[in-house]
């Protein structure tokens, strides 16, 4: 049996982890995507709205599970005890090979995008100062887990506090919003609110990274429902505000038109805006990236103790109480990606998809827990307005997977495909199983 991980991390770091892992480039640079599905600025903040329902009902859902299952590992042990371990495994798989590792690569070349424009670095520079930094946030992560959450409070708060002097500016100077959320845009083609999603999701995805540590919170049982809870919230709330902001500079089709909204916006304010957005974007990037090392190693760990994979990933560094090789083995992965892909924009869609499959799997995961239930379970969370919540949160999150599937089928089988590519691993581990 595997040793226990440190219990270190608070409610406030915690909350921190779910808000810092949602608040990447996405606020920064979705918008536009956003936008080009849609036909008017009431639309826009609609399906904002829309993504925050989802995130809520989500974090009151996973809350549930959440305090049923409090150990490390999160979503994998939602889908193990309500599946089995090859969903489970599957869903591991997808984090490390795609989902997780990949992000953690787009994050670190977004960062060294933006810090290229500020130092002046050319392009051929992007790859060898995405490297560095993400060998940076990996020695933060292996240094300790407290080291870990004071890094992805700090940076979390700074994006936060960034993001604010954003909507202040816009709100102060802009004076458009009435008309840019009323007007219609001239739009080319079928309005899609389920395509739409996909920039929402990928921008609101990431507060459930939060349970990923659940092993090394104190009091996890009650803590982690409150910082789900709460983290879902804040992050609703910013990027309401931010695109409301937006919106009191830009019309719909500027938005839409845009390449880099955020810059766009506060450069009709002032001639500084594009600096400003540069560090904000590297800030959050860089945060992000670092709360993804932190977290998803932790799902790696647990499957290598649960022997579904390769058991030396459970080790525990015997002074650092890190699970060391499960972070170097997802660095090293993610090194991989960056290197081949090079690349920010080829990456959300798939992404997404894969993402949410599993997360709409672990949410139908409730109602087989509350079929099954025990005396050991009357003393958890429980998600008010039961079922309602978790059925809103699943038939948007199905909405959105059709939606997809039918409107980009080649990102949406590719996920499918690589997902799938674990079989073989899956059968091996459990065929030395079977033969010890």
């Amino acid at each position: 049996m595997a040793e226990p991980l440190k219990r270190s991390i608070s409610y406030f770091a915690l909350t921190m982890i779910a808000v810092g892992s949602c608040i990447g480039s996405g606020i920064f640079i979705s918008p536009s995507d956003v936008a080009g599905q849609l036909a008017s600025g009431t639309q826009i903040l609609v399906v904002w709205l829309l993504g925050g329902v989802v995130a809520v009902t989500g974090a009151l859902t996973f809350s549930e599970l959440a305090s049923r299952y409090p150990g490390t590992g999160g979503v994998y042990l939602y889908l193990r005890e309500a599946y089995g371990d090859l969903i489970a495994f599957l869903y591991g798989w997808s984090i490390l090979t795609v989902i997780t590792s990949g992000a953690i690569a787009a994050l670190c070349i977004a960062f060294a995008r933006y810090l290229g424009l500020l130092i002046g670095l050319g392009p051929e520079f992007q790859i060898p100062v995405g490297l560095l930094a993400l060998l940076f946030v990996t020695v933060i992560n292996l240094a300790g887990v407290k080291w870990s959450a004071f890094f992805s409070s700090f940076m979390t708060m700074l994006k936060v506090i960034g993001i604010g002097l954003i909507v202040i500016v816009c709100f102060t100077y802009g004076q458009h919003l009435s008309e840019n959320v009323i007007s219609d845009a001239h739009v080319n083609g079928k309005v899609s609110f389920g395509l739409a999603l996909i920039g929402v999701l990928w921008s609101y995805g990431g507060w459930h990274h939060a349970s990923y540590v659940g092993g090394e919170v104190y009091n996890a049982k009650k803590i982690l429902p409150r910082a789900l809870i709460t983290g879902a919230g804040i992050v609703t709330a910013i990027y309401l505000l931010v695109n409301v902001a937006y919106l009191s500079v830009l019309n719909v089709e500027e938005i839409a038109g845009s390449q880099a909204v955020a810059t766009d916006a506060l450069s009709r304010i002032t001639t500084a805006g594009g600096m400003i957005v540069a560090v904000l974007i590297a800030l959050s990037t860089f945060g992000t990236a670092g709360i993804y090392t932190l977290s998803a190693p932790r799902i790696y760990f647990t499957m290598g103790a649960d022997k579904v994979f390769f058991p030396w990933l459970a080790d525990i560094h015997p002074r650092l109480g890190t699970p060391f090789k499960a972070i170097i083995l997802q660095s090293a992965w993610a090194a991989v990606l960056l290197m081949f892909w090079g690349t920010f924009e080829s990456l959300a869609t798939y992404v997404v998809f894969m993402d949410w499959i599993f997360m709409t799997l672990a949410a139908v995961a409730i109602f087989l827990f509350r079929k099954r239930e025990t005396s050991r379970d009357q003393d958890a969370y429980r998600v008010p307005f039961f079922p309602v919540i978790p059925m809103i949160f699943i038939g948007i999150s199905i909405w959105f997977l059709l939606s997809t599937l039918t409107g980009r089928p080649v990102q949406a089988v590719a996920g499918i495909l690589l997902m799938l590519a674990g079989l073989p691993f899956y059968y091996k581990f459990r065929g030395r199983q079977v033969l010890k």
